[in-house]
């Protein structure tokens, strides 16, 4: 069985505690470390590679997001905290899940999963952007091309140096980075809603106040790009009394 490793971060003792027995639930999860404030950590992390950190928010010196927004990380982010107000912050930073405090098994064992299904693509399948026509696009993937027509490509998440590309059938990694990938779409189909979200508008089902519904899959509205969406795809379409 593959083993994946992990470092804890928070300033609570009894919250490193909580999320390291919930790692020792995991056969294939290895806690690697635990510090109770980020300059510990980043001091470990320097000269030790990870694949997972999780990493708490209000922590004295050096909160989490601004941890975040200084580290080199290759891994995948996963935060615990008792505040949810920082959610969109926190996607807007590429994590990849958010556990709220008090941490449920069953919550903390679906992000571990994500984090190895994330982790997993990122070293077998290398997809690159190749070519896009009118109406599709083509990915590389190992030794094969795979045609994606634009209407089936749901939404694209950014993953540092990757972006995830979900379709209705299946999902594809590809070594871009979201700027780029973004660069090359019709805009007239595909918005960019955040620092780490790009979505088809046609596949919009509802937009809340600082959320956009595919299907089952609540996407963050940055507050930076949310003015011009609505300009562009939302108020030219909206009934009026």
């Amino acid at each position: 069985m593959t083993s994946y490793t992990c470092i804890i971060v928070d300033d609570e003792p009894l919250a490193r505690k909580g999320v390291a027995l919930n790692v020792k639930e995991i056969p294939w999860l290895e806690n690697r470390g635990e510090f109770p404030n980020a300059i510990k950590a980043d001091e470990f992390l320097k000269n030790n590679q990870v694949d997972i950190l999780f990493l708490d928010i209000e922590m004295p010196g050096l909160n989490g997001l601004d941890f975040l927004r200084s580290l080199k990380f290759d891994g995948v982010v996963i935060l615990t905290t008792a505040y949810p107000q920082f959610a969109l912050d926190a996607f807007e930073l590429e994590v990849l899940d958010y556990l709220t405090k008090p941490i449920q098994f069953d919550r903390f064992f679906k992000a571990v999963n994500r984090a190895k299904e994330v982790i997993d693509l990122k070293k077998e399948t290398k997809v690159e952007l190749t070519e896009i026509t009118e109406d599709f696009f083509y990915i590389r993937s190992d030794r094969k091309y795979v045609k994606l027509f634009y209407e089936k490509v749901l939404w694209i998440k950014g993953l540092k140096d990757y972006v995830m590309l979900y379709t209705k059938d299946d999902k594809y990694m590809t070594a871009l980075n979201i700027k780029t990938i973004y660069s090359q779409l019709p805009k007239n189909i595909f918005a960019r809603v955040s620092k780490s979200y790009i979505i088809n508008v046609d596949a919009i089902d509802a937009i809340d106040i600082d959320t956009i519904l595919i299907g089952k899959e609540a996407i963050p509205l940055g507050s930076s790009y949310k003015d011009e969406f609505l300009e562009k795809h939302v108020k030219g379409k909206l009934f009026k009394r």
